[in-house]
């Protein structure tokens, strides 16, 4: 490896910098152990560190993950108990899980509302209530009454539902028939957490949890639909889930799913366009501009295709400056880099 390049890993450890995850493996000599470029473990001497591109490296030299920042785990991932609990309020959403319910389960109340705090903004009991609102709101939709609503969804008083109701979608059940939600789910993949977002006409948000623009996208999607968004299932998430999964697999190359883009006419364009490239291939933006006969505007389309929301499924990474070298990715330059030489690895096992 470079010596520039390892000076540049090294400073990027120092900084605990997460651009850098998934680009290399820091390995300590002295204590014979490899970690993720942001652990929050004491810092090695220069001369104690080398590195390694992947986890296999490390292990095949004979050093072992470290203990703080766990490398052979996927980045941010929900811990095993945590997606238990997730699946039983999926499979119903009336169920409470107290305090002393997570106690007789041997999970620390405290652990769980941090690890809540920290990835969904809200406790373990705030998510639950939402959940639970949701699946409600959807009932309303579908014509069931606020009462049955109300008592099947584990509320103990109708003015107990209304106020909960009305506290997440600001106004009351009784007027929510014809108010818009856009459900909202977390997802583990190998480049760390997702989050998904969809309405009934299909997936309009895909990014990952440490993008710096996530916050103003949920925004800017709730106010394009006047809706208000909410943890809860979805009957595309499933679909998105599995077609992932298989994409990161290296078994699909095409995603076949409803997507519902929410822009402007040459954002819609612009998103389209993207779709065309072909896996495992790349555009530029000045091709991307004379593709929608717009060759003038290769800024304009360079500022919408950085508008795209929906990660993957509509393409971004693929299209590189004209010189061949990546541009900016909200995801990090680091996750551009590996879809594309992902794709190039599956593409050629075709």
């Amino acid at each position: 490896m470079e010596l520039n390049l390892e000076e540049t890993y090294y400073k990027a450890i120092l900084a605990k910098d997460s651009a850098y995850e998934g680009t290399f493996i820091t390995a300590v000599k002295t204590t014979g152990i490899f970690c993720r470029p942001t652990c929050r473990a004491r810092k090695p001497k220069r001369e104690n560190v080398t590195f390694f591109k992947n986890t296999k490296e490390a292990i095949l030299s004979g050093y072992r993950p470290c203990k703080v920042c766990n490398p052979l785990e996927q980045l941010d991932e929900t811990p095993e108990f945590i997606k238990t609990l997730l699946n039983e309020l999926a499979v119903d959403p009336s169920v409470k899980f107290k305090d002393w319910d997570l106690l007789q389960r041997g999970i620390q109340p405290s652990q769980i509302r941090r690890w809540f705090l920290k990835n969904h903004g809200m406790t373990f009991q705030a998510y639950q209530r939402a959940f639970r609102i949701n699946s409600a709101f959807k009932k309303i939709q579908q014509g069931e009454s606020v009462t049955s609503v109300a008592f099947d969804s584990g509320f103990e008083s109708l003015s107990g539902f209304g106020e909960s109701f009305k506290a997440i979608f600001g106004i009351s059940p009784k007027k929510s028939k014809h108010s818009t939600v856009i459900d909202l789910t977390r997802l583990e993949t190998p480049l760390g957490t997702m989050f998904a977002c969809a309405t009934a006409q299909g997936i309009c948000l895909l990014e990952f949890s440490d993008r710096k623009m996530l916050e103003t996208e949920l925004k800017a999607i709730a106010k394009y639909l006047n809706a208000t968004i909410v943890q809860g299932e979805n009957k595309h998430f499933d679909t998105l889930r599995a077609q992932l999964t298989e994409y990161f697999e290296g078994k699909r190359t095409e995603f076949l799913l409803p997507i519902h883009s929410l822009g402007t006419d040459f954002q819609q364009a612009v998103w389209t366009a993207l779709q065309e490239i072909p896996y495992g291939e790349t555009s530029t933006y000045l091709r991307q501009a004379t593709r929608l006969n717009r060759s003038e505007a290769v800024r304009a389309v360079g500022n919408a295709n950085g508008m795209n929301r929906i990660s993957i499924l509509v393409p971004c990474h693929r299209v590189v400056g004209t010189d061949g070298n990546l541009t900016g990715y909200g995801g990090g330059l680091w996750r551009k880099k590996w879809l594309l030489e992902h794709e190039q690895k599956h593409l050629t096992t075709k």
